[in-house]
């Protein structure tokens, strides 16, 4: 007991806290785009929602590998912690969303193990807002404990999955990755809220051949402040002299729709996501891009943070947990399965071997198809076998001079 304690200790001693805390960032003059800010983005917002509800809405299952064969397992309660009931406040569906949204805009995505008696009975979301981690700051023999509101818990007492994590611990959001382009788009939101607000009143300066009193002069900015509102209509009359000039358009604000749409194809390449998915124009090979190349990979990765958090030690090496995803590539079955029928023609695969691939139960047939219409040829003994005929031969070829086959 007294080697755990001093272990816990020298632990605790090596560290350092590394916090998101808004206030603290506030205070050293940080200017990170918040994940509130990044949410005001539609595309942004639509894009992980639409990925958080494909990884919430596929099923997960359990697997034993056994004799080359792969058995699901059905009646495992961790089965239904992940796909129903995690045994939170969250259901299950609301778990993956919150968990996918962290795993972006986050440092990541944690959820408490809960055990009895060695047993999972419960995955507990944690924000990850609420999650501090304590580094031994190596390079080598990398460590970390985590806390959640100042109590510390050791990392296999987590189930996390992380985006572009170089130590394990946390990950990086795109809110820090790709902050120039969100900004850019941030910005535009706030230049198009202003218009909104001004009621598309532009901006401009007033020009006098004389010069105007200060009372002349209060009286022209009530008059324009009063303009600039757009809670109803406004006129400001200049007295004689006073002429308004217009301040030239920008090329962001002649092209502002133009911007938006730049900006949502920018955000799509960073999610993975098709643009015509975003707008709403995808086709069906787009929707299969979306499972292919943003909501799959990232399915992987969770199931490499489950087979790691969620079995025991003794169950590695012949379990492992996998996602149902034969329903997302419905639109690519004919593609997958012609590619399986090529295997077994030219028979470098069997059906057994097939059917190991999709998760299914071999079915025993250990043989290889041979066409009775071919006859082969074993270049070594010179020997040729006609499998409709059942007959074998040879023949040697004269030195110096090639055997060539008639096309008749």
């Amino acid at each position: 007991m007294g080697f755990f304690s001093r272990k816990k200790e020298e632990r605790a001693e090596n560290g350092f806290v590394q916090t998101d805390d808004a206030l603290l960032r506030a205070l050293l003059g940080s200017g990170e785009i918040t994940r509130d800010a990044a949410l005001q983005i539609p595309t942004i917002a639509g894009a992980i929602d639409l990925i958080g509800n494909i990884v919430a809405s596929t099923p997960i299952k359990l697997y034993r590998e056994q004799d080359g064969k792969a058995e699901e397992i059905k009646d495992d309660l961790r089965i239904r912690i992940l796909n129903d009931d995690p045994g939170d406040t969250l259901n299950a569906s609301d778990f993956w969303r919150a968990m996918v949204r962290d795993y972006y805009l986050g440092k990541g995505a944690y959820a408490y193990i809960q055990k009895s008696r060695g047993k999972i009975t419960a995955l507990r979301y944690v924000d990850e807002a609420r999650v501090q981690i304590l580094t031994n700051n190596r390079a080598i023999d990398k460590d970390f404990d985590i806390l959640v509101d100042g109590k510390r818990y050791l990392p296999y007492e987590f189930f996390i999955f992380l985006r572009n994590s170089k130590d394990g611990a946390q990950g990086t959001p795109i809110t820090k990755e790709n902050s120039r382009i969100i900004d850019v788009a941030i910005e535009s939101l706030m230049f198009e809220r202003n218009l909104v607000k001004k009621g598309g009143n532009k901006k401009g300066f007033l020009q006098s051949n004389k010069k105007l009193t200060a009372e002349a002069m209060k009286t022209l900015r009530t008059a324009f402040r009063t303009l600039y509102n757009n809670s109803e209509e406004n006129v400001v009359v200049l007295n004689d002299g006073i002429d308004f000039k217009e301040s030239s358009n920008t090329s962001v604000e002649m092209q502002l729709n133009e911007n938006k749409r730049t900006n949502a194809e920018e955000f799509a390449k960073v999610l993975h996501i098709p643009p015509d998915v975003i707008t709403g124009k995808a086709s069906e090979s787009d929707i299969s891009s979306v499972a292919r190349l943003a909501a799959i990979p990232l399915m992987t990765q969770i199931q490499c943070a489950l087979n790691r958090c969620l079995l025991l030690e003794r169950e590695k090496s012949n379990m492992y947990y996998a996602f149902d995803t034969k329903e997302l590539l419905k639109g690519d079955m004919r593609t997958r399965f012609e590619a399986y029928r090529t295997a077994l023609d030219a028979n470098f695969m069997q059906i057994d071997e097939v059917r190991f691939a999709e998760d299914l139960e071999p079915l025993g047939l250990n043989w290889i198809k041979l066409g009775l219409k071919d006859v082969l040829y074993d270049p070594k003994n010179h020997t040729v076998f006609t499998p409709n005929t059942g007959k074998t031969g040879g023949f040697e070829a004269e030195p110096g001079k090639e055997v060539m086959e008639s096309e008749d």
